[in-house]
């Protein structure tokens, strides 16, 4: 099964063109998508997208960078909203905590808040035994460091971008790593290194769209879900495996991490 483990299709790149973009991931051979919140802004939106897309699943959470336009009352509201959601008929869709996480590589000076967001975030997924979606960037270290405080065994390193120590140190945790656009670019010698040679049950695809676009986009352009079989073809090539065997043991990989996906995807 060819699964987006993380795409942004309810940002506002995709306005013009949204469900066109939708049918041409569908007509690529995607199979599901899984869409994450940023900002409580985001969930019904996306909710209500997914609600008339039956392959498409949604994970709700505050993505560190924009933690400070967060309410006070930001985690309590999540709170509700998760147990609406978990009460009501896209129960089946809500698939994990997400986008949560630490983001270093800006600023450090909204650390101790990012954390308090990212630890009560954590202690939401483990009261509704849901995974996580993170985001991680110039933090993996201290990711796992709560991860491990809260009991956290299973989720997807978005994006990841560690040393193999640190990819080793998440999968023990029970964590997937996605791989996405960024392992296509000649230069990204380390991501290209461990998409290559980490264990394949510690792999999940991803676009990240309308970001992180691959090398034949360029850096300016805007990436879409209907690339994933391309990339899927990159990390099949630099793994000297076929690129269906690459699609079926990440697209397993990707429902053992989200159990919920296999409703969408029947």
């Amino acid at each position: 099964m060819l699964i987006d483990t993380h795409c942004h299709l309810d940002a506002a790149e995709f306005d013009a063109d949204r469900e066109a973009v939708w049918q041409a991931a569908m007509q690529s051979g995607v199979r599901a998508i899984v869409i994450p919140g940023v900002t409580s802004a985001t969930f019904q939106p996306i909710m209500d997208w997914c609600a008339q897309h039956p392959q498409a699943g949604f994970a709700l959470g505050w993505h560190p960078l924009f933690v400070d336009q967060a309410p006070e009352d930001a985690l309590q509201q999540l709170q509700q909203t998760i147990e609406a959601v978990l009460q009501g008929p896209q129960a089946h869709q809500l698939l994990a905590i997400g986008e949560i996480g630490l983001d270093f590589y800006i600023t450090r000076d909204n650390e101790a808040h990012q954390i308090a967001m990212f630890e009560g975030q954590l202690q939401l997924a483990r009261q509704f035994a849901l995974p996580v979606i993170l985001h991680v960037r110039s933090a993996i270290d201290t990711v796992l460091k709560y991860l491990r405080k809260h009991g956290i065994q299973q989720g997807i390193a978005h994006a990841f971008n560690g040393s193999r120590q640190q990819a080793d140190a998440m999968a023990a945790q029970g964590l997937k790593m996605g791989f996405g656009g960024a392992m296509t670019w000649p230069r990204a010698l380390r991501i290209r290194q461990l998409a290559a040679e980490l264990p394949i049950e510690h792999l999940v695809l991803e676009t990240d769209a309308p970001d992180i676009p691959p090398v034949w986009i360029g850096h300016q352009g805007r990436n879409s879900p209907d690339q994933l079989k391309r990339i899927a073809g990159e990390i099949a090539s630099i793994r000297r495996i076929e690129i269906s065997q690459l699609i079926e043991m990440t697209g397993k990989n990707s429902v053992q991490v989200l159990p919920k996906l296999a409703h969408l995807c029947t």
